[in-house]
Formats: structure tokens, C-alpha cells, sequence
């Protein structure tokens, strides 16, 4: 996403006007849901996909449309069951697409997309909302819970709804769709070898944001982790020398042995952290929680604990313990904010 409002600035700043397609519902077997976007000029679509096939095609030649007339307006979509199978659906589905028709000569939103490229590089939390209404004009607000940060005036009882995923809000006799764009906290990794070389990538699809820690240089090279927002060379003995973790954020614990093992989790159990897993058996877990104890550490401090890491899938391969640490992380996700 970020490079779609990347691309949307530069087009600005160059003269050209654009549409942002957006579908803001979805119902049924739809091929994507809320959320997805394209972007569309003159020269078609230039990134970005509302889910291929029929829908985006004919999104395609709408925006082409609102790109002549200026006229930023919501439409209803209703998957034919030709249009199912050439999808390789199983049932029908309904979507509603809003096309934003925005000109390069709007100076209210050439500063609200850079206020939006700023965003992701301070890796701030923020909502895109744009109102979305029959009557509106196609307006956008950046902002945080607190307030607006650029664009549009919000209404506070938008203010008050935004949630994690997102939801379309009626405020004051206006329609508005609220869009969560960067999530806070991030998945701290400590180990860089093959089950963290798998797992960077795969974490990172899913929008979660990476640091990994390491303490041998061979293993702290930034092309074994694709995707990875930091990679630090650390002594595993003093961890809060190089981060800072909070209640937003997940440890996965992969260093190379029982020893490095042992000394994170007494120190990341000294955090807030919201999740903490740990690779290994549970014959490990067994003499590390002993060790633990030995510590000072409780039952209830060991209950934070994870291990093994991952759901159980019968995962062997890097790649596949990647994936069960993916779709833990991802349940622990959903359900720490289910509506916020």
C-alpha cells in the first residue's frame, strides 16, 4: 500500500490526476474483501488490484470514466454466476467499489499523500478515512484516535469508531470508510538462522513488521531477511541496550542454543510483550522453565510463554515451521483486537 500512495504523489506532483479505487464491502465469495485498492491515470492501471477478473476490468473502465467527468461516486457490484466460475469461485458475492476521483491540482490532498508517505516512514499508527457518501465530494482525512492529522474535518463519533479493520461509519448525516493503514507493535526475532530466514518474508506478507536480532555477524546480513524493517548485531546478554519492547509487540525466540534461549526469555519476560514464543521441544521447555524458576520467575510469568512456538500442524521444514508461526501470530492478532 505504501506503494501506491507513493506512486499517487508522484503522479500529483507531475499534473497528472488519478482515481483511487477502493472496495470498501464485500459480502459472499468475493475474490478480495474491504480494503484492497488500485490506482488508476490515462495511462490505466498503475498498481494495485481490486481482485482481477470481471470486477476489476470493469472498475477499470469506470475509473476512466471518473477520470472525464470528475465525479467521485460508489458502486455496487453483484458477481453473475458466469462471472463465479471464470473466478473459480464456489458461490456468488457482492461488492461495493468507491471511485476517488483526485486532481492533481487538489492541494489539500497533495498534502494529505504526503502526509501519508511521511506516516510510513515514522512507522506511525494512522487511519485513511474518506467519505464516502451519495452526495459527497470524494474527501479524505488522515488521522489518528486523537484527531485529524490532514484532510477532512472528522466528525468525533468517527474519531471514536475507527477499529483495526475496516468499517464504514454514518456520522452526522455523512458516510465515511475508515481504513487502519499501518498497525503498531512489531515481531521481534532473535536468531537469524534458517527457521527466521523463512519466517521474515512470511510474517511480512501478512503485513506484521520484523526486527531481527542477532549475534553472529555471518547471520546479520540484510539480503537473508526480505521484508525485514531492522536487523540489529546484538549480545543476547543485554537486549534493551538495542530495543524497546512494549505491549504491542511479539517475540519469537530462535537464537542458536539452549543458553542464548535462556537468557532472552528472562529478559523478555521482564517486558510487557504481548506474545512469546520459543522454538523447541518440550523437553527443552521443561529444563528452561526449571532453570527459570530457579530464577525468581512464577508459574503465572511462564504461562506468557510459548513453546513450542507455533500452531500445531506437523510443520518439519523451515518453511513450514514459517507457516505455523505465521498463523499463530496471526490468531494472536485477531484476538487481541477483535474490534479495535
Amino acid at each position: 500500500m505504501e506503494k501506491l500512495f507513493r506512486l499517487l504523489y508522484e503522479c500529483m506532483t507531475q499534473g497528472q490526476d488519478a482515481v483511487l479505487v477502493t472496495i470498501v464491502a464485500s459480502s459472499g465469495s468475493t475474490p478480495r474483501g474491504a480494503g484492497a485498492r488500485m490506482l488508476v491515470t490515462d495511462a490505466g492501471r498503475i498498481c494495485g488490484t481490486v481482485g482481477g477478473g470481471a470486477i476489476e476490468h470493469h472498475s477499470e473502465g469506470v475509473a476512466a470514466e471518473v477520470l472525464r467527468t470528475k465525479n467521485s461516486h460508489l458502486e455496487y457490484f453483484q458477481l453473475k454466476k458466469n462471472e463465479v466460475q471464470d473466478l473459480g469461485m464456489i458461490c456468488g458475492g457482492d461488492v461495493n467499489v468507491y471511485f476517488q476521483y483526485i486532481s492533481a491540482c487538489d492541494e489539500q490532498n497533495l498534502v494529505l499523500i504526503k502526509e501519508i508517505e511521511a506516516l510510513y516512514q515514522t512507522k506511525e499508527e494512522f487511519w485513511l478515512v474518506s467519505e464516502i457518501s451519495e452526495d459527497g465530494e470524494g474527501g479524505m482525512a488522515v488521522c489518528r484516535r486523537s484527531g485529524t492529522i490532514a484532510g477532512l474535518s472528522l466528525p468525533e463519533a468517527v474519531l471514536e469508531g475507527l477499529q483495526r479493520k475496516p468499517v464504514q461509519i454514518d456520522a452526522e448525516g455523512r458516510k465515511y470508510y475508515c481504513e487502519k493503514m499501518q498497525q503498531q507493535g512489531r515481531v521481534y526475532i532473535f536468531g537469524g538462522g534458517h527457521v527466521s530466514q523463512a519466517l521474515v518474508p512470511a510474517l511480512a506478507a501478512v503485513d506484521f513488521r520484523c526486527a531481527v536480532l542477532e549475534d553472529r555477524e555471518e547471520f546479520s546480513r540484510p539480503e537473508l531477511f526480505p521484508g525485514a524493517e531492522e536487523i540489529l548485531l546484538i549480545e543476547n546478554s543485554h537486549i534493551a541496550d538495542y530495543v524497546n519492547i512494549g505491549a504491542e509487540d511479539y517475540v519469537c525466540i530462535m537464537t542458536r542454543g539452549h543458553k542464548d534461549d535462556l537468557a532472552v526469555q528472562a529478559q523478555v519476560l521482564k517486558t510487557s510483550a504481548a506474545y512469546i514464543g520459543v522454538i523447541g521441544s518440550r523437553h527443552k521447555k521443561a529444563g528452561v522453565f526449571a532453570k527459570l524458576k530457579e530464577q525468581g520467575f512464577t508459574d503465572t510469568d511462564l504461562d506468557r510463554i510459548t513453546t513450542p512456538i507455533g500452531l500445531a500442524i506437523g510443520a518439519e521444514t523451515p518453511a513450514e515451521i514459517a507457516v505455523s508461526i505465521t498463523a499463530q501470530l496471526i490468531q494472536q492478532r485477531a484476538g487481541r483486537h477483535p474490534q479495535t
